[in-house]
């Protein structure tokens, strides 16, 4: 059995929470992000999380989110984490942490080494750091986009604190990835996918396999 877990993230189907469960991910992941293709409702994400054992951890993906939108999501009692994928400054994460008594991950757009380095000041703020790619700027999305980054820049990463690996993955190359990375947590959603937004059962599959084969 792989020591590494897998977040499935974008999920909006009964049908792919069911595949990422059944293929071995830990995490299945909701975007609530109006301009996202992956974008779910409050109350679909209860729905959807319903379909999902206790055990697997049910993340709630948010771009820069107001305290009421974030109040919304957490009163649907479906959530254990959340993900901010924004520009939330440490502060922020740690207010957010403290006030809605969940896990909070961070996501650190990633394109040189600095922006790595950068990620410490968010060491003691959020539970989670995940390393994904960086977007161009002004573009509609700030990941999900298929794009990765250099993986080399995390080889010996001393960080105190949990971290995982997103952006550009997918069955045919997350094995080198999480060789060259080191990383504990894969994240993959594009990655899945037959169309944008599209989850593809296969491809989960296919992907969970990869990994735990690691």
């Amino acid at each position: 059995m792989s020591r590494l877990t897998i977040k499935i993230c974008g999920l909006s189907t009964p049908e792919t929470v069911g595949a990422a469960v059944s293929a071995g991910a830990s995490h299945i992941g909701f975007v609530h992000f109006a301009k996202s293709p992956r974008h779910v409702e409050a109350d679909q994400i209860r729905g959807l999380a319903a379909h999902a054992p206790a055990h697997i951890e049910k993340v709630g993906v948010v771009v820069d989110p107001t305290d009421e939108m974030l109040g919304e999501l957490v009163g649907t009692g479906a959530l254990t984490a959340l993900q901010l994928h924004g520009k939330e400054s440490p502060q922020r994460v740690a207010a957010i942490r403290q006030r809605f008594g969940l896990p909070v991950w961070k996501a650190i757009a990633v394109k040189t080494r600095a922006d790595i380095d950068g990620a410490t000041a968010y060491v003691g703020a959020a539970d989670l750091l995940l390393f994904d790619a960086k977007t161009p700027d002004g573009a509609a999305l700030p990941g999900g986009m298929g794009l990765r980054f250099d993986w080399t820049l995390l080889r010996g990463l001393a960080i105190p604190a949990l971290w995982g690996l997103s952006g550009g993955l997918s069955s045919d190359n997350v094995v080198e990835a999480i060789r060259i990375s080191g990383a504990p947590l894969i994240d993959v959603s594009s990655g899945v996918e037959s169309a944008p937004g599209i989850k593809s059962v296969d491809k989960i599959m296919a992907f969970c396999k990869a990994v735990s084969a690691c």
